[in-house]
């Protein structure tokens, strides 16, 4: 009898370990939805703007512009998400953000003319702002310890997903006229929004915003969703509770930020870095530029370069895939060293490609595997462990604004870089501009290996105190190399 009670214990508590896992899931792949509208902008883009510069009669110059100034202005949506997402909840934000996008898609997709097309790139890119911000942070404080980097990168998953989705449409309605086609190309964009709204009836408020606005039976509920070790909950929740206290003071938290002590200094380096790092690689401007960059190798024809750009989708859909499948098994680190020294390695060898082989088939056929194999290097390390870092290494205090740094960087610098490739290009050439990114993902080597550290199996608690920590271990070593050279 007593051995039929324990067997029914262990498959009650099997159960809810397994009901526990799909809901946290569940709540991750609702909530990165929103990651669908940047990723789908990105890649719709790069074939859209070859029928939009043929329509409307814009310039180079003008195409730059409607592409970057998306990123540059979502900076306004991120700095107002860390705000918004500390007053009215997490949910709440990603809803304004969506319908904010949703407005601007819908005034681009009708746009007669380069000047109102430019205002509604402006308004959909304070809704991605808000998107890029906050989706992130709510997974990563509904996630446990043990799966926080696999749900974490979700958000860069479904990025890829639309990206990929994106190149489709491109190809898909390429053969419409074209005062029509990129249009629909465009509007497709509002659809993930409708589903988003369905999400938000579904996942909960994240327990550490309960927390702090002092819902701790409500918080309590959504741990125990989420959380599939009940003997861990109350530990967590008063952890929670006890960083919250000191979180709602919002000059405190931007006091803190402006004048920082050594430990969070070293955060918003590590943060703010990798954030920065990820964009100035040029991901972005190879993404978006893709039919143009292949373009300039030598290929022809909008058939051959919307169907040669679709490789790009399917290897960064597909590699995102092995990576959020190695984050939790291997780490972060490793991830960035692969994915930043892969980097350099492929944008050498398109400096080289462009310089050396250009217009011949092996050129072409080189461009195309070394683009391929840079967005691929991206996407198993930086481009999802950059939102899985910048999530988990600040405190609870200073989360929502810290994370709104970094994103501002990121989303400033893919603009500037979006907004300045074609340019650039025209004047050092395409292989050029290569050798340029070949050395910036160069010094990101470095970056990772001097500035962050592994967060791999830690609690967020256990990951702050590794910053603070960081200046006194940095004092032993530097005492036992002391001793070391003594006794030579």
């Amino acid at each position: 009898m007593k051995m039929a009670l324990q067997e029914m214990d262990l498959e009650q508590k099997k159960q809810t370990r397994f009901n526990t896992k799909h809901f946290v899931f569940a709540c991750a792949v609702f909530a990165s939805l929103n990651s669908v509208l940047l990723g789908y902008d990105v890649g719709v883009m790069g074939g859209a703007i070859i029928f939009m510069q043929q329509d409307l009669k814009i310039s180079e110059v003008q195409v730059e512009v409607i592409v970057g100034i998306l990123n540059i202005v979502s900076l306004i949506g991120s700095l107002a998400g860390g705000k918004a997402s500390d007053t009215i909840g997490r949910k709440r934000t990603m809803a304004f953000g969506a319908f904010i996008f949703q407005f601007g898609v819908i005034v681009v997709t009708i746009a007669p003319n380069f000047g109102i097309l430019l205002i509604g790139r402006l308004v959909a890119g304070i809704g991605i702002g808000f998107a890029v911000l906050i989706v992130p942070i709510y997974i990563v404080e509904i996630s446990p310890t043990t799966s926080r980097g696999l749900l974490t990168s979700f958000p860069e998953i479904f990025i890829n997903f639309g990206i990929l989705l994106g190149y489709v449409s491109s190809y898909v309605f390429r053969g419409l006229p074209v005062n029509i086609n990129w249009r629909i190309m465009l509007g497709i964009g509002i659809i993930p929004s409708v589903f988003i709204g369905f999400a938000l009836l579904v996942i909960p408020e994240s327990p550490r915003w309960l927390a702090m606005n002092n819902r701790i039976d409500e918080a309590r509920l959504v741990l125990l969703k989420t959380n599939d070790n009940e003997m861990e909950i109350d530990e967590r929740l008063n952890e929670i509770r006890k960083v919250a206290l000191n979180a709602n003071d919002a000059r405190l938290v931007w006091k803190e930020l402006v004048n920082p002590t050594p430990g969070v200094k070293r955060m918003l380096i590590a943060g703010c870095g990798i954030q920065c790092f990820q964009q100035i690689t040029g991901i972005d401007a190879i993404v978006y530029y893709s039919p143009m960059i292949f373009k300039s190798a030598g290929i022809t024809g909008n058939s051959r370069l919307l169907g040669t750009t679709m490789a790009v989708g399917f290897t960064k859909t597909f590699v995102i895939v092995v990576a959020i499948v190695l984050i939790d098994r291997i780490g972060r680190k490793p991830l960035l060293y692969v994915s930043t020294i892969g980097m350099t390695l492929c944008t050498l060898s398109l400096g080289i490609a462009f310089s050396v082989l250009k217009n011949s088939s092996i050129g072409m056929e080189s461009v195309v595997v070394f683009v391929c194999g840079n967005v691929g290097f991206f996407s198993i390390g930086i481009g999802p462990v950059c939102w899985v870092l910048s999530s988990e290494i600040f405190p609870l205090r200073l989360r929502s604004q810290a994370s709104a740094i970094g994103v501002v960087g990121n989303r400033v610098i893919s603009g500037i870089v979006a907004m300045s490739f074609l340019s650039i290009a025209r004047r050092i050439t395409m292989g050029g501009v290569f050798f340029l990114f070949a050395i910036i993902s160069g010094f990101s080597v470095l970056f990772v290996h001097k500035c962050v550290p592994e967060t791999k199996g830690k609690s967020l608690e256990q990951i702050e105190t590794i910053f603070q920590s960081a200046r006194r271990e940095l004092e032993i070593e530097e005492q036992r190399l002391v001793m070391s050279k003594s006794k030579y």
